[in-house]
């Protein structure tokens, strides 16, 4: 049933993009550990790293678009979201550690000893079990957003003073995390991962089938005129504080996914910077698509990749703002949007073109008003 649901959802290009995706995601890690090195088609691992961790933005960005492309509501602090699903999991690959660490201590990590902790903190029970963990990847941000959204979404706090108090919710957390009393390994974070189970999240097909339903055409509604959306008789702040939860939710699967690759996470992914560049991310591969914001993070974060790496490094901060401010003048509508602009009268007049030669052909034509 469930595929059959995802199949009416998805148009065409969304559908290919998926088979690429999918495809991709098989082929490149088994080209890493099935062929020999120096084969012509054979994956370097650094590059297999680096497919995971954009595939990671685009989950992020996703769950961006969800609320900004489709809902209207501008976050800037989804950053905090995407780094407590991280944390989520750092703990769950602290406690896989066990006599490994450094200290020998099967139950505390390494950075507990070092500080005296006489016990396992309350809340880092249960972190040994991946069930548990993978629950609070979600519960955790999940709880977090729906909070937050409950006060803000019944004040009406919308715009940009949402987006302000977005962003002070994620410094709060940032100051919050370095501190080395509270339980998370302060300034350096949660390191020296040894073991994980492997899974694999699909977001992309959820998502599109969310936004063919009746609800996606509400939070669009919401979007476009809230005030008429509300007259109409729909519980706004209802719909916008669950589209915000499940974003948070999204963001949350791709920081988990994200830290068994880069083997550490900090409180640094907490930087309000980070959850301004998603937005950008968004901006650029166009919002409001169901492609663009993967794209986006692609092509930015690819941006990043080969900027940061050469003499340019030091003026990449100043590069991405400029770039913000180009699409903002010159694409407002993103990659995609303006590449649907343009394809979608093309193609309507493609097809009333063809239409005319049909019925030329089969002897019908319009009648003569001269006569």
């Amino acid at each position: 049933m469930m595929p059959h649901i995802l199949t009416r959802s998805l148009d065409r290009s969304a559908t290919i993009f998926l088979i690429v995706v999918a495809v991709a995601g098989v082929l490149i890690p088994l080209s890493n550990l099935l062929l020999p090195a120096g084969s012509l088609f054979q994956v370097p691992t650094y590059l297999v790293a680096l497919f995971g961790k954009y595939v990671c933005y685009a989950i992020l960005a996703l769950a961006i678009d969800l609320i900004w492309g489709y809902c209207g509501i501008l976050s800037l602090g989804h950053g905090a979201f995407f780094a407590l699903g991280g944390y989520a999991m750092g703990m769950y690959l602290m406690r896989q550690i066990g006599s490994r660490g450094v200290y020998g201590n099967p139950i505390l990590p390494d950075f507990m000893v070092f500080l005296n902790y006489p016990k396992l903190p309350w809340y880092w029970h249960g972190f040994d079990m991946f069930w548990f963990a993978a629950l609070m990847v979600l519960l955790v941000p999940g709880l977090l957003a729906f909070c937050f959204g409950w006060l803000a979404f019944r004040s009406r706090v919308t715009g940009v003073y949402l987006s302000i108090i977005t962003q002070a919710m994620t410094y709060a957390l940032l100051l919050a995390f370095f501190r080395n009393d509270f339980g998370f390994g302060g300034n350096n974070g949660l390191t020296d991962f040894k073991d994980i189970l492997g899974f694999n999240v699909q977001a992309e097909g959820t998502r599109a089938a969310l936004f063919a339903s009746k609800l996606g055409k509400v939070l669009i509604a919401v979007r476009d005129a809230e005030s008429r959306t509300r007259f109409l008789g729909y519980r706004v702040e209802s719909y916008k504080l669950f589209v915000f939860t499940l974003s948070a939710c999204m963001a949350g699967v791709a920081g988990a996914l994200y830290v068994p690759q880069v083997g550490i996470i900090n409180p640094g992914e907490f930087a309000p910077g980070n959850s301004i560049e998603a937005v950008i991310w968004v901006a650029v591969g166009g919002r409001g698509t169901l492609i663009g914001a993967a794209l986006g993070a692609v092509v930015v974060n690819y941006a990043k990749t080969v900027f940061t790496s050469g003499p340019l490094a030091p003026y990449w901060l100043f590069m991405l703002g400029a770039l913000f401010i180009l699409v903002t003048l010159l694409l407002p509508r993103g990659i995609i949007g303006t590449f649907n602009a343009w394809w979608e009268p093309w193609k309507a007049q493609r097809i009333t073109t063809i239409a005319e030669s049909a019925a030329h052909e089969d002897g019908i034509s319009e009648p003569n008003l001269a006569e």
